[in-house]
Parts: structure tokens; C-alpha cells; sequence
């Protein structure tokens, strides 16, 4: 037989959280490194990605 796990949803607090917060401008940056290059400007850049809504900033370097 195979082993049950808990499913625990996150708190309605939580989830108030991770949206309020993006939607006031506060999002949680994290750099990408999937693509430091920008082919058209000949330029490194540097991409930020949110952790919670997945918004993303460039930044030139």
C-alpha cells in the first residue's frame, strides 16, 4: 500500500499576503539566469523575476 500525506491548504492570511503584497508594489525579486544576454541591444541585462506572481523587470547592466 502506499503512504497518505497530509494535504494542508494555505491560511487564508497566507494567501491575502502573497497577493496584497505584489499588488502594492512589494514584490519578492529574484534574479534569473536563464537569459543574461539581449541579442538586439548587444547588451548583458540582468532579469528579476517575482517569486509570488511571476512579474518581471530588466535591468540593463
Amino acid at each position: 500500500m502506499s503512504n497518505v500525506l497530509p494535504f494542508k491548504k494555505p491560511s487564508q492570511r497566507e494567501r491575502a499576503r502573497r497577493t496584497t503584497v505584489c499588488r502594492s508594489g512589494f514584490h519578492k525579486w529574484e534574479v534569473d539566469k536563464k537569459k543574461q544576454f539581449d541579442v538586439k541591444r548587444g547588451k548583458l541585462i540582468t532579469i528579476r523575476r517575482c517569486r509570488h506572481c511571476g512579474a518581471t523587470k530588466v535591468t540593463g547592466d
